[in-house]
C-alpha cells in the first residue's frame, strides 16, 4: 500500500493506494494517527481512487478514524472508490455514516 497524506486549510486529505488489509491497515492507521496529530487537521477526506481491495482490518481502520475525527468535532468524507470496493463499504454500513464523493473537489467542497 502506498499513502499519499496532503493537507487543504483544515484537511487532511489520505490518497491510498493499492489493499487495505490486514497487513497494510497498521501502517494505515498509524500514519494517519500521526498526520492528525501533526497538523492539526480538523477534517478527513480518504481519496480510495487507487483501492482495489480492502478487508475486515481495513474497515476497521477506516472506522477508527471516523471516530477519532467526529469525536473532536470534523467531519470525514470518502472518494473515488472503485466499484470492487464500493459493495464491501456499502455492505459494511460505513457509507450509511460517511458520504461518498466521485471526486476529491466534491468531498473538499462538502466541508
Amino acid at each position: 500500500m502506498k499513502l499519499e497524506l496532503d493537507t487543504a486549510g483544515r484537511v487532511l486529505i489520505a490518497r491510498i493506494d493499492g489493499e487495505l488489509d490486514l497487513s497494510t491497515a497498521p501502517q494505515f492507521r498509524a500514519a494517519l494517527e500521526q498526520a492528525l496529530d501533526r497538523t492539526m487537521a480538523r477534517d478527513l477526506v480518504l481519496n480510495m481512487k487507487g483501492v482495489g481491495f480492502v478487508d475486515s482490518s481495513g474497515l476497521g481502520a477506516i472506522l477508527g478514524r471516523y471516530r477519532r475525527v467526529t469525536q473532536a468535532g470534523g467531519k470525514m468524507a470518502i472518494c473515488g472508490v472503485s466499484g470492487r470496493v464500493k459493495p464491501i463499504l456499502e455492505l459494511s454500513g460505513i457509507l450509511r455514516i460517511v458520504p461518498l464523493f466521485d471526486s476529491e473537489t466534491g468531498a473538499l467542497a462538502s466541508f
